[in-house]
């Protein structure tokens, strides 16, 4: 079969009845026609899995009651029907051994982040995945946004200079309010350590600050000073963090994630200061970047323009002025990722391509433990490893 004349077929692991993320995820990968669904294990509870299949209209036969279930079926199907790789939806300690199974029984894998519940699991996790020779992700949605790529290419090109300062912010205010005891599925597994792993507020969200601001200077955070919070009284795990950052090139930063900001939604933002110039981008008004200067105003770049560089203009759909948003930018990555594939089964694969891999999972993992280790030793000075 010519691959080019087919699309590259996916099986999920969560995104059953109630969950949030999984209809993201769904949507994102049809938007551009590469992606099709062919089959899921939806929930831990089989009765949902297949009720969810039922409901998104899949054959009775690829609904699975669990992601095992899955693996052994589609991988017993015929090359030209079963699913060319799974996209894992669920909970954080899920995320390990479903990659595990997916990649042992010949499966692609597409990941939320973070990649595992902890480091150890995320270096295993790479052994597993240069062994099979497969292709993995992770969904840092907010790379896919156009003008982080511009960002991310005027850093390249030298226009800011050596870069001197980073400030990344990500500010939520959904659990200024222990919403984890009135029943909210989202609030419960994320404040719960047994599904979480050892952080809260700075594995959910810190971790797209911290690798948004790596991926757009493409330098590495060298060492940190955390100071953790829970608030909300009885709540296990940090719902506040403000932490200190060093990086590789002498650079200083700060990084503000919170999720008890009342008022504020997903406020992801960044700034980048250099020697001659400096960048600002909020997720807000994705489709503007403000690009300042030594010695003339503030210039301000924005989607959908011929000026912005070909990486920018590459994953641009509409005409300027039309918004391009979250899903537009979660969109960018399915079809970069499927490309990938679908370039593989054709013979055809390029060196590199513009989505996380498990380097930065087990950098984000790294972080994480990191944030937390400093913490619990009064906000002393400690490395990433």
């Amino acid at each position: 079969m010519n691959n080019n004349h087919r699309k590259i077929r996916m099986g999920m692991i969560g995104g059953g009845q109630g969950a949030f993320i999984g209809a993201v995820h769904r949507i994102a990968a049809a938007i551009d026609q590469e992606v099709e669904l062919v089959c899921g294990a939806f929930s831990s509870n089989p009765e949902t899995s297949l009720s969810t299949g039922e409901e998104l209209y899949l054959p009775a036969q690829r609904s699975y009651a669990s992601y095992t279930e899955m693996m052994e079926k589609e991988a017993a199907l015929p090359l030209g029907e079963r699913m060319d790789f799974v996209v894992i939806v669920t909970p954080n300690h899920v995320h390990f051994p479903a990659a595990k199974a997916a990649l042992e029984a010949g499966f692609h894998v597409l990941s939320d982040k973070p990649a595992t519940l902890d480091l150890a699991q995320a270096i295993e996790l790479k052994t597993i995945i240069e062994k099979s020779g497969l292709i993995y992700g992770l969904t840092h949605t907010y790379t896919g946004y156009p003008m982080v790529k511009q960002a991310k290419h005027m850093v390249e090109n030298g226009d800011l200079g050596k870069i001197r300062k980073i400030i990344v912010e990500y500010p939520q205010g959904y659990l200024a309010t222990k919403i984890e005891d009135t029943g909210m599925k989202q609030a419960q597994w994320r404040t719960d350590p047994k599904r979480s792993g050892v952080a809260g507020c700075i594995g959910d969200i810190g971790t797209h600050a911290e690798n948004l601001a790596e991926y757009i200077t493409g330098i590495e955070i060298k060492e940190l000073a955390a100071d953790l919070t829970s608030f909300v009284d009885g709540r296990m795990l940090d719902d506040d963090g403000n932490i200190l950052l060093r990086f590789e090139n002498g650079a200083k930063g700060i990084l503000h994630a919170s999720q008890i900001s009342v008022g504020e939604e997903n406020n992801l933002n960044i700034r980048i200061y250099g020697e001659k110039g400096g960048l600002e981008w909020h997720q807000y008004e994705p489709n503007t970047l403000l690009v300042k200067h030594l010695d003339q105003p503030t210039q301000i770049y924005r989607t959908g323009n011929g000026y912005n560089c070909d990486a920018a203009t590459e994953v641009t759909r509409t005409p300027a002025s039309h918004p391009e948003g979250y899903l537009e930018a979660f969109a960018n990555i399915y079809v970069t990722f499927s490309g990938h594939i679908r370039d593989r089964l054709n013979g055809e694969e390029k060196q590199s391509y513009d989505y996380a891999s498990i380097d930065d999972g087990i950098r984000g993992m790294a972080f994480i433990e990191a944030t937390v280790a400093s913490s619990k030793n009064n906000a002393a000075w400690t490395p990433l490893r």
